[in-house]
């Protein structure tokens, strides 16, 4: 394997889950986790917030939707959609 195909592989494979990822962050990250608790008690409810979330995922990092996933990392979430380079 090159190291282009490599480096490929792995971009690919980390846009993917890139929305699983970022949820993890926000859950190994105490003050991001009280902020994100906070938000989601006072603007709306979990399942909205965390599309209005996975959603600027997408816009922040240019992507394209590709398949839900239904077996997330995170515990925030119970599926998230896999993203595809634009």
């Amino acid at each position: 394997m090159t190291l282009k195909e490599f480096q490929d592989k792995a971009l690919e494979q980390f846009t993917r889950e890139i929305t699983d990822i970022f949820f993890s962050y926000i859950e190994s990250d105490s003050e991001l986790m009280h902020d994100y608790l906070r938000v989601v008690g006072r603007e709306s409810d979990l399942d909205t917030t965390n599309r209005k979330l996975g959603e600027a995922v997408k816009n922040w990092f240019r992507l394209e939707n590709g398949e839900v996933n239904d077996e997330p990392e995170s515990y925030l979430i119970e599926s998230y959609t896999e993203h595809i380079r634009k």
